[in-house]
């Protein structure tokens, strides 16, 4: 009876938790002239998630500001849930990171990696990690891709 109910309810908790990752709105601060930030923006929105931009004419203030480490920056930054998404983090990551809540400041694609979202390029890809990190220095990979 017990491992019935849960096979019905696992389905459902599931849907809450992918619901609340694309209910929560994606603050990003890029550049106006990125054109790879946009297209990450999209991204995300194809994804389900909800995203609000703000633009500025240098992001490493505000990266630097919320913890981003130099060597793991990008071309963006943005908040979602109490974490700090830097670069071209695939939306799948976000709401991984979102789902299961580590003790973490955030998540990271340093650089602009081919083939990351946003940074599509006539079917180039290279390998590429999402890193974890926090606000001691540790730092961990969290998905590859």
């Amino acid at each position: 009876m017990k491992h019935r109910l849960l096979s019905l309810v696992a389905p459902f908790a599931l849907l809450a938790c992918s619901q609340a990752a694309s209910a929560a709105v994606v603050e990003v601060v890029k550049s106006p002239t990125c054109g790879c930030c946009s297209d990450w923006i999209e991204h995300l929105r194809r994804s389900g998630m909800q995203v609000r931009v703000t633009e500025v004419p240098d992001t490493s203030p505000i990266a630097k500001k919320l913890g981003v480490p130099e060597e793991l920056r990008s071309c963006h930054t943005a908040k979602v849930g109490g974490y700090v998404v830097e670069g071209h983090v695939p939306a799948s990551d976000i709401k991984m990171l979102l789902a299961k809540k580590p003790a973490a400041t955030g998540i990271a694609v340093p650089g602009m990696p081919m083939g990351s979202p946003g940074m599509d390029q006539a079917g180039a890809k290279e390998a590429f990690a999402t890193i974890l990190f926090d606000a001691k220095g540790k730092r961990q990979v969290f998905a590859r891709h």
